[in-house]
């Protein structure tokens, strides 16, 4: 995290750096990587930063169908802090993501987040789009039992 803590120095006020590091803290501590990083849980969390948050082409199939976890970097580049807000506090999501962490945190640890995903900046492709249960199989999943 060399490169963001010298992203962050490059002019943003102490209270925005701060912001921005505890959104980072946040992000890791409940686990948004593990799902929304490619390749984060197999190398053990060492990736790039610049993939960072980019999605993933590697569906988690249940159920419910086949969920993939949406470009965040993308995302927070096209909402409000405010709609993020509202979003992070109404969220519920299909497996596996735990909506109900966003939930349950504070409006200051939301902001954080959001402070954190736009100072990363846009990046990498959109994610597949959720498949419908029963539907044909993915090219690449994690299976859950049924």
């Amino acid at each position: 995290m060399l490169a963001l803590a010298a992203s962050i120095q490059a002019g943003e006020s102490p209270a925005l750096r701060k912001q921005i590091e505890q959104g980072r803290y946040l992000v890791n501590i409940a686990g948004c990587n593990s799902c929304h990083t490619p390749g984060y849980l197999a190398t053990g969390s060492r990736t790039s930063d610049k993939m960072l948050l980019t999605g993933s082409d590697k569906g988690w199939r249940g159920p419910w169908g086949t969920t993939y976890a949406v470009n965040l970097r993308l995302y927070f580049d096209l909402i409000t802090e405010d709609q993020w807000l509202q979003v992070a506090r109404e969220v519920d999501r299909r497996p596996t993501m735990p909506y109900f962490a966003l939930n349950a945190m504070s409006k200051s640890d939301l902001r954080a987040i959001y402070r954190y995903m736009r100072h990363l900046g846009p990046a990498g492709s959109p994610a597949p789009q959720a498949l419908p249960p029963g539907g044909k199989s993915p090219p690449a999943y994690v299976q859950f039992g049924l």
